[in-house]
This record gives structure tokens, C-alpha cells and sequence, in this order.
């Protein structure tokens, strides 16, 4: 009887290191999307209509004309037919003094819809177009 539980426990044992190993091993290696180091938007100056293709570092802030612009995340969808990249970005325009606005755009931008979370801005248009 006593043998019995000794290989009942060591089963047990086996299967608790199972689940922890299969756990340590989805959390190493993303299913759904990869996140980015770099986001690439492109500008549009709607008075001058010249496109400016800029290059931003996760978590660092660019300056761009009247505009300062950070990026906090950026992830690529892997298993998709039409993958979506998606960037989360914070657009402040320097030239603004009203205190009562912060951002002027502040949210997830999506290249495939950028209507869904649009960027107003009575100067410029930003437009994702990747993250790598």
C-alpha cells in the first residue's frame, strides 16, 4: 500500500513539472502577435501636402516640427491571412498653450483602418506603416 502512493505522489510530481515547463515555454514564444522595437509612420503636412516617412523608437520621444511624438508599443499579428500591425503612439502638438488639452492623439492606431481611432490635427495626418 505504501508503494502504491510513492508512485502515485511521484506522478503527480511529473505532472506538476509538465504543466510548469509547458507554461515557462508559452510564455517564451509568442502565438498571437510580436511585438516591435522600431514604428514607422509617415506625415502628411496638409498646407505644404509633402509626406515626411519618420522612424520611432519604442518608448522615446521624436520631435517633429510642432509636434512631439512618442511611441509605447507596436505588435504584428502572425496568424492572420491580412495581418494587422497595430501601435500604441502619443502625439502632443508643442505649439498649442492650452493646458486644457494634452494630447492631441493618444490611442492604438491600426494600419488596415486608420479611421477606427483617427488622428485630428488641423496641420497633419500620421498614418502607421510598420513595426519591426
Amino acid at each position: 500500500m505504501i508503494q502504491l502512493k510513492k508512485n502515485t505522489q511521484s506522478g503527480k510530481i511529473n505532472f506538476l513539472f509538465f504543466l510548469i515547463f509547458f507554461f515557462l515555454i508559452s510564455l517564451s514564444s509568442p502565438l498571437v502577435a510580436n511585438e516591435g522595437r522600431f514604428v514607422e509612420i509617415k506625415v502628411l503636412d496638409k498646407v505644404s501636402s509633402k509626406t515626411d516617412l519618420l522612424k520611432l523608437e519604442i518608448g522615446k520621444e521624436l520631435k517633429f516640427k510642432g509636434l512631439l511624438i512618442k511611441s509605447f508599443k507596436c505588435k504584428n499579428s502572425e496568424f492572420d491571412d491580412n495581418p494587422e500591425i497595430t501601435a500604441y503612439i502619443q502625439v502632443k502638438d508643442m505649439t498649442n498653450k492650452n493646458n486644457n488639452e494634452v494630447f492631441v492623439f493618444n490611442g492604438w492606431t491600426f494600419l488596415s483602418s486608420p479611421a477606427v481611432n483617427p488622428f485630428d490635427h488641423p496641420v497633419y495626418d500620421i498614418w502607421l506603416t510598420k513595426c519591426y
